[in-house]
């Protein structure tokens, strides 16, 4: 029990980015997919857990190397073009992102107090996660991040309250059925992109560099190699535990739809919400209530990583001083582009779309953005030139090329999928 705290401590980037990834854009995806097919596709998130923990490993190794983010590596050795080309997709997929995440939230709060209008719900989360990322100070402010992923505890609770068929669900874990249904492959390709998603790559990079900045001791890897084996085994550790908790999460949230929704012959939800709603008279109100907050929880933890990645992947790829250490006066474009993200999607509610089907698409439109962006970390991280001692190589430089490829493959069936016109 003593090492628990230094165990804790240990944690960071990689427990929060495991989180975040669980956003409510990720549970309605894993909702839609237990709805639709059942536990069918358990399968591929026993599959991403390796690929996500080499690809997210990869990006902290690069900020904690050169103590730079991603899109400042990326504009050192790449064209501008190219650079502003990816910010921009990421910018504008995490605002879509933002507003379903907090349209989301806002449902679930009128679930626990429909009194208050929803409206009321988006303006307040939205203002909470911005504020807290301008004015709080960093190490607190992870502190306070770290806290609010045992939040996602109360999907693993659901688990416990509905009736499982334990043989269907080892069948989908681990003799995967494939398809060549378009709505097959959308799912799968929202499954990919909303567990492997390019904005949890920039996140981990850039708090490395953060949390380099914070220890007076601690620098970037190039100009002191000798921290590099513990560096590199923190990351490790770091990275393993919050991808195992992000897919233990995400395999709760799958398995309880699939139980519950499925076995009742209800194939489609319209939110996040709209599913913690439908499980009551399904696994009962308890179960609902505490889907329900876990949705507003993640939303806390996860809006400020979209809109904080995307304020530091514009802020490097323009050069401005970015990072949540400094002071708002000393960095006001990187506030601003945080502030603005989080204002576009919360504006983005006042349109009447489909809750789900945003979340959905939007993890879509990350899961293809992720294969050029993850082919390009590839590319910076076994250069020689970019990393020096610290490129990957072996199991990592495998796994990593094999992501990669899972992506591309998925994505390409997709269209393929989508161009044949295959219901």
């Amino acid at each position: 029990m003593a090492d628990a705290p230094r165990f804790w401590k240990a944690l960071g980037p990689g427990l929060v980015t495991g989180a975040a990834d669980d956003d409510p854009s990720g549970i309605a995806t894993y909702s839609q997919a237990g709805a639709q097919f059942g536990f069918q596709l358990g399968w591929t998130l026993l599959l991403t857990y390796p690929l996500m923990v080499a690809i997210q490993a990869i990006s902290a190794r690069i900020g904690r190397t050169t103590g730079k983010g991603i899109a400042g590596v990326l504009r050192e050795h790449y064209p501008n073009w190219l650079v502003l080309a990816i910010v921009a997709l990421l910018f504008t997929a995490n605002t879509l992102n933002i507003g379903a995440d907090l349209g989301a939230m806002a449902e679930s709060g009128r679930l626990l107090l429909p009194e208050v209008p929803g409206w009321m719900y988006v303006f307040g989360f939205g203002l909470v996660c911005t504020l807290g990322q301008i004015f709080f100070q960093h190490q607190r402010y992870v502190s306070i991040l770290k806290w609010l992923t045992l939040s996602l505890f109360a999907y693993v609770g659901t688990v416990c309250v509905v009736h499982v068929n334990w043989l269907e669900f080892a069948e989908g874990m681990f003799w995967p059925r494939l398809s060549f249904e378009r709505e097959f492959w959308l799912t799968v390709v929202a499954i990919l992109g909303t567990t492997i998603s390019p904005y949890l790559f920039f996140w981990q990079a850039a708090q490395e560099v953060e949390d380099t900045k914070a220890e007076p001791l601690d620098r970037p890897l190039h100009e002191d190699p000798g921290q590099g084996p513990d560096a590199l085994a923190r990351i490790k550790l770091d990275t393993l535990v919050g991808m195992g908790f992000s897919n233990l999460v995400a395999l709760a949230i799958l398995v309880t739809a699939a139980a519950t929704l499925h076995q009742a012959g209800i194939t489609e939800v319209d939110s996040a919400a709209r599913a913690a709603e439908a499980l009551q008279p399904l696994a009962g109100h308890a179960a609902a209530i505490v889907f329900s907050i876990g949705i507003i929880g993640t939303g806390l933890l996860s809006i400020p990583v979209l809109a904080g990645s995307a304020a530091y992947a514009l802020g490097e790829a323009r050069g401005w001083p970015v990072g949540l250490a400094r002071k708002p006066l000393h960095a006001k474009a990187f506030y601003g582009a945080i502030a603005l993200a989080t204002l576009l999607g919360a504006a983005a509610n006042v349109f009447e779309l489909n809750p789900v089907k945003a979340l959905v698409w939007s993890a879509v439109l990350n899961g293809i953005v992720a294969v050029p962006v993850m082919a390009l970390l590839m590319l910076l991280t076994t250069s020689s030139r970019v990393m020096g001692q610290f490129k990957i190589s072996g199991v990592w430089k495998v796994l990593g090329w094999a992501g990669t490829g899972v992506m591309g493959v998925a994505s390409g069936a997709f269209i393929l999928a989508t161009l044949w016109g295959g219901k």
